[in-house]
């Protein structure tokens, strides 16, 4: 069962990407195969003109495709997330997430933007027919610091929000992979 790290952030690295690798990680410490797939490195092009025939775009839309579930992780720039994000999604079908649970993420300047994901990405992901929707996660740049001596510093508060989604996510795939149980009782012969 893949799970698809899906990066809108226009840069590289980033925070959102950070926060999408962290939960990876961990996803893979709990034994999920993970993929990744960094918008930025679509073609521009294709993209904007929504060239539907495009080989990258196609692909593309093919690991989305074949993924359970999806990690989404987008900068929250004006009380939104990423065009770049938003060109993706508009070039994906009307039901392009149908039988996927959606973890998004996202890191903005402040607690301002805090509900971006809920009234922005969320209506999206529900129109593109996810049918799954987790809690959301949302950092402001002071939770989430990198440099080359200490690595990922990641607050505390946003750590534990992290591990609950991955819980959520890895429990509700495991629920997924078991057979419905049947309420019916055996019927034994006398």
């Amino acid at each position: 069962m893949t799970i698809l790290l899906l990066s809108g952030s226009p840069s590289t690295p980033s925070r959102s990407s950070r926060l999408l690798h962290h939960v990876g990680d961990k996803l893979k410490e709990l034994g999920y195969h993970t993929q990744s797939l960094n918008v930025k490195d679509l073609p521009a092009q294709a993209l904007l003109h929504a060239d539907f025939a495009h080989p990258e775009l196609i692909a593309a839309k093919q690991k989305l495709a074949q993924a359970k579930a999806i990690v989404i992780a987008t900068p929250i720039y004006k009380a939104a997330y990423s065009g770049l994000l938003k060109t993706f999604l508009d070039i994906l079908p009307q039901d392009g997430l149908h039988g996927k649970l959606v973890l998004p993420l996202a890191t903005g300047g402040s607690q301002s933007h805090l509900l971006a994901l809920d009234y922005a990405l969320r209506p999206v992901l529900a129109a593109l027919a996810a049918d799954h929707v987790l809690t959301s996660v949302y950092a402001t740049d002071a939770q989430v610091n990198w440099s080359e001596q200490d690595g990922l510093q990641i607050d505390p508060s946003i750590i534990r929000r992290l591990q609950y989604g991955v819980n959520q996510l890895a429990a509700r795939l495991i629920s997924l992979r078991e057979p419905a149980i049947s309420s019916m009782p055996d019927r034994c012969s006398a």
